[in-house]
């Protein structure tokens, strides 16, 4: 091979080289990352969770922010539980981040649980969603207030179902509501969890209400199979009128953020820590906020632990009144 030739690979090797260095805005932190890192929706396929991961992934990717990819893979199971143990196999592994919620924090205190937001890596809290009631297209009940009536008459009368479990969000978020529109005996209501969607369950006549995430189910709303009742934000979202403007004076946020395995090193909170920088400040991200109904959540660092503990707090507080909290 001549000189030439041998300058020209070594211009086009260099120019490779370069190329895959600088792929993402975001320069490596003292080597990390080198290869693709996992973008786990610790729920299944078309929950806010996966819905999360799918966006943050795709942002990542639209806008050249990172320098490798973030395949989504969901690991469903134990409302996030399952996830949160095959985490702590993973101790200082960084190539993998988990899409998280209340769940973490309540399924521990209600006891279905034994780890915690304590044993993950908090990177950033990203946005803050709602909870929805929602019923069939042919239910008896065309609002909440109408709901909440026939529980106070019969706390059996009312068979209510969601897809984590007893204790954790969606049942906490609907008896929250329960309890401020001053309905008793909040233990003897029906809750039946469905470990993936509750979805087959409302529209199949099984359950009476279903109570999940508002942009879960905002397809299926607008589709007409499903009818909202009422949302726990503080004003209407997506056209679906929140608790408070019918008279039950409580909210309940739906915060989501992103977590690392426990024990990963400085360097791996640093590089993601500054992604999702770049990443809320982008058009795509601002689009995808308005696009699902979520409001801006963003927080780091001591911040975001800061949040995070005193999420934990005021959700003892939940569960003991309903008599719940176990740890």
């Amino acid at each position: 091979m001549g000189f030439k030739n041998v300058r020209n690979v070594l211009l086009v090797s260099a120019m490779v080289g370069l190329s895959a260095v600088s792929f993402g805005k975001m320069k490596r932190i003292d080597g990390y990352p080198k290869r693709p890192v996992e973008m786990v929706a610790p729920g299944g396929a078309g929950g806010g969770w996966d819905l999360t991961a799918r966006t943050v992934s795709k942002v990542l990717k639209d806008e050249k922010i990172i320098t490798v990819p973030t395949p989504v893979v969901n690991r469903p199971g134990g409302g996030g539980g399952v996830n949160l143990a095959y985490m702590q196999s993973k101790k200082g592994n960084g190539q993998m981040l988990s899409i998280y919620s209340p769940p973490l924090i309540l399924t521990k205190l209600a006891g279905t649980s034994e780890y915690g937001y304590k044993d993950t890596t908090p990177i950033a809290g990203l946005i803050a969603d709602y909870g929805a009631f929602v019923v069939g297209k042919d239910s008896k009940f065309t609002n909440i207030t109408q709901v909440m009536d026939a529980l106070k008459k019969d706390p059996k009368s009312v068979k209510v179902g969601g897809s984590s479990s007893a204790g954790s969000m969606d049942h906490i978020q609907f008896l929250l509501m329960a309890k401020a529109a001053g309905v008793k005996n909040l233990k003897e209501i029906d809750y039946v969890s469905f470990q993936e969607s509750g979805v087959t369950q409302i529209l199949g006549g099984h359950i009476d209400l279903f109570t999940t995430g508002l942009s879960e189910v905002k397809g299926l709303m607008a589709s007409g199979n499903l009818r909202a009742l009422a949302s726990t934000a503080d004003r209407t979202v997506n056209g679906v009128p929140s608790c408070k403007e019918q008279g039950i004076d409580a909210t309940f946020v739906n915060w989501r953020g992103i977590f690392a395995n426990p024990g990963v090193e400085s360097n791996v909170v640093e590089y993601w820590t500054e992604a999702m920088k770049e990443m809320v400040k982008t058009k795509s991200w601002k689009e995808a906020l308005v696009r699902n109904g979520w409001d801006d959540n963003f927080m780091v660092g001591e911040e975001f632990t800061s949040f995070l503990a005193k999420q934990e707090e005021d959700s003892k507080g939940i569960l003991e009144e309903i008599g719940m909290l176990k740890n």
